[in-house]
């Protein structure tokens, strides 16, 4: 949507603005957004803070209706919203997870460093590029059978590892081990099935994207020591992608579902993008389970990526994965709904935490802190635009009591993708980064313009942002050498 907003925006502190729940009489909380005064005027210049209001509206809301620096424009919930609803009496909804149903991205480090990469670098992202389906309908180099697909979208991971794509020790580096157990195929429809089967193991289009990249920067040298991190010039490699057509088609089911549930629910929404059900009702349960479904295949798709990138670097530079020390740092997702205890006005509360375009922040010492990070916190990969930085965080304690122990997800969008199409064009903005030293193999013309970097805000911006307001701590920022993109 074009026009602005022109609602109320109070200054809580230096990092966070409030809309009043006064804003509009069927708001049952206020509104909290995590930015400062010079992101402001691009907050108003969509209807992404309308968005943020409207999910106050939901019932069984917990805690404040939050929206992340890198909030804009979504389906139903802002892009960046986080909202937790009460596990009893609250709802789930489909528009607060997405359409790409656990999203997200994963670091994977390496003992290389710029020096060893960088004249072989059109060769590794070539080489990636073939080994990793890009763009949009790409099928995925893993042909998977009904069964498979039945199996890897129930144990998650371990479907990996048994079929010899994944290390062991690559499930202790994955968001709740990379398997959501409360999925059930049978809760997926056929149609589903039939889009998601050949995908596994393909990157998509979009913002999703391969970067082979060097650290640039540590900002914390013992997090970044515990994140295996460093020194400046290492090479990593970021995967950002998720669920495919299988997720998106599950979205697709389960909106419509809900929209009949909350009919009979006699549930008043404000914006039928937003349509819930009941945690517990029928529509409520069948969601969750095909939604932890399309989780787990999108933990496979990136597994499956993981596998054909470092079968690249080993084709490429005649050394083995091992040799090359192509561990995974950590995967998070970033299009979720998890079933968290959290302390909300001093009660501790089981609640369903909407996770849309943002990620899990967990600090130091919590539980479902990975155990070797439980000294430093979970990391938190926050990718930016193609042409500049990308960085690792950490979440911090404050997290938990401002955000659920949430933090962003991105740069975020400044610009739609069509309005990207017509200010830039892909010839300029892959000489713009070969100017950088950074190579990119896309899927597509229109692939490099929508995602051309002057679509995106400042990502150095939104990772301040976060660490102002207590969520993450900035450890290490990353620049791309080479991209591969849908």
């Amino acid at each position: 949507m074009s026009q602005g907003w022109d609602g109320p925006l109070e200054k809580v502190d230096a990092f966070r603005y409030q809309i009043p729940r006064s804003y509009r009489p069927q708001m049952r909380t206020d509104g909290v957004i995590f930015i400062d005064e010079s992101m402001v005027a691009q907050l108003r210049q969509d209807q992404a803070a309308e968005q943020v209001a409207n999910v106050a509206t939901m019932p069984g809301i917990v805690g404040k209706s939050l929206a992340m620096p890198d909030i804009h424009w979504g389906y139903g919930f802002p892009i960046g919203g986080v909202a937790a609803f009460d596990h009893e009496s609250g709802v789930v909804s489909p528009g607060g997870v997405g359409f790409d149903v656990q999203c997200g991205v994963r670091l994977l480090r390496t003992n290389l460093v710029e020096s060893e990469v960088r004249p072989r670098i059109k060769e590794l992202v070539d080489a990636c590029f073939t080994n990793v389906p890009s763009g949009v309908g790409e099928g995925g180099v893993v042909k998977v059978t009904r069964k498979d697909l039945e199996s890897l979208t129930t144990e998650g991971v371990a479907w990996a590892i048994e079929k010899g794509y994944a290390w062991g020790e690559d499930v202790d580096h994955i968001e709740s081990g990379g398997c959501l157990p409360d999925a059930a195929f049978e809760k997926v429809s056929e149609r589903a099935i039939s889009r998601g089967k050949d995908q596994v193991g393909s990157l998509g289009a979009g913002n999703h994207f391969l970067e082979i990249q060097k650290v640039d920067r540590i900002y914390d040298e013992d997090a970044a020591r515990g994140l295996g991190l460093g020194p400046s010039g290492q090479v990593c490699v970021m995967i950002h992608t998720g669920s495919r057509g299988f997720g998106h088609q599950i979205a697709t089911d389960y909106i419509a579902a809900c929209v009949g549930a909350a009919k009979r629910e006699k549930i008043e929404l404000p914006d039928q993008q937003l349509a819930c059900a009941p945690v517990h009702s029928r529509e409520g349960q069948d969601y969750w389970k095909a939604m932890c479904a399309a989780g787990n295949f999108a933990w496979n798709n990136r597994q499956v990526i993981t596998h054909g990138t470092r079968t690249a670097f080993e084709t490429v530079l005649g050394r083995s994965a091992e040799d090359l020390e192509m561990s995974l740092v950590y995967d998070v997702a970033h299009n979720i709904a998890k079933i968290e205890e959290h302390q909300v006005d001093g009660t501790r509360r089981k609640v369903v935490v909407h996770r849309k375009g943002a990620t899990r922040a967990f600090p130091p010492g919590h539980p479902d802190t990975p155990a070797k990070y439980k000294e430093v916190g979970q990391p938190v990969l926050i990718p930016g635009d193609m042409g500049t930085y990308s960085f690792v965080l950490v979440g911090l304690p404050t997290a938990m009591d401002r955000s659920f122990g949430s933090s962003c997800h991105g740069a975020g969008r400044r610009m739609s993708r069509k309005a990207a199409t017509r200010m830039y064009r892909a010839g300029e903005v892959v000489r713009a980064l070969g100017e950088k030293g950074i190579y990119i193999h896309a899927a597509s013309k229109e692939g490099i313009v929508e995602e051309a970097p002057g679509a995106y805000k400042n990502v150095e911006d939104v990772v301040r942002v976060a660490e102002g307001a207590g969520l993450t701590k900035i450890v290490a920022r990353m620049v791309p050498l080479g991209v591969v993109k849908g």
